[in-house]
């Protein structure tokens, strides 16, 4: 197939096509495939180690395979910088919290517009012209996703001195800064006590419904991943084990090995 046919399922936001990622002599993927559908949560579950965040570095850029295809709204993705994929309105957040500490919450959010600031450095500095629109609109963005995460009392504060589980939530707003169509969250509750933990629940489930989002999710949680998730996918050993529906998944019996070690 060329880079101009499309996939052959309409719904399909994203295709992972075979993919293998090698680091020297060693198989971090191994011809994983799966898909990812228009406005659903992807979870993206195995043991630590399996290569789940390395599969979600292939798909922002930050890996390249050495055999495989992604596939993107219908056409073939050449090699690209995760910059390039960022425009394509693909973002994440990390395993660990990436914010810059000594800007305010509102700031670190701004950072998530800059694939939207088209002026020069020069207006930029004197906030002057086009500038100054691109500025007034970009945060007029960020306010509606303050607004959104419940977190206009930290606005003005700066991110080092909130706690552990509202600097998840800025990430988030951050991320969610870029009008992703594509929004791959990397354990996004680790770390969290079960009250922060219901509240990223239930911030997630509103940005996939209210903004029609699409997820792709790494979680531990099985709780969380099963409440959350639309359909599940297993990587143990760089592998695809399983995929399927969360209550499919939860009792194959290749992911009961794999999380009990019975397999290996």
């Amino acid at each position: 197939m060329n880079e101009t046919e499309v996939t052959d399922k309409v719904d399909t936001l994203m295709d992972i096509k075979k993919v293998t990622l090698r680091f020297g002599g060693v198989k971090a993927l191994s011809d994983v495939s799966f898909n990812i559908k228009e406005s659903e949560i992807r979870a993206i579950i195995g043991p630590n180690g399996a290569g789940k965040s390395s599969m979600l570095n292939v798909i922002n850029g930050f890996y390249t395979p050495q055999e495989g295809e992604i596939w993107f709204q219908g056409k073939r993705r050449p090699k690209l910088k995760p910059h390039q994929i960022a425009y394509q309105r693909i973002a994440r957040t990390f395993q660990n919290i990436a914010l810059f500490e000594g800007m305010t919450v509102l700031d670190n959010m701004m950072t998530g517009r800059m694939i939207y600031m088209k002026s020069g450095l020069l207006p930029q500095l004197l906030w002057w012209g086009k500038a100054e629109r691109e500025e007034t609109e970009n945060r007029m963005i960020v306010e509606r996703i303050i607004d959104f995460l419940e977190i206009q009392h930290i606005r003005k504060t700066p991110v080092g001195m909130l706690p552990y589980g509202l600097q998840k939530r800025v990430e988030l707003g951050r991320a969610l800064a870029a009008e992703p169509k594509l929004l791959l969250l990397d354990e996004p509750m680790a770390g969290m006590n079960n009250e922060e933990k219901e509240d990223m629940c239930r911030f997630i489930l509103d940005v996939n419904e209210e903004l029609g989002t699409s997820i792709a999710l790494i979680e531990h949680d099985m709780g969380v991943v099963m409440d959350l998730a639309d359909r599940v996918v297993v990587i143990d050993h760089g592998e695809k084990i399983a995929d399927g529906l969360p209550d499919q998944v939860r009792n194959d019996q290749n992911v009961i090995d794999a999380y009990l070690g019975v397999a290996h």
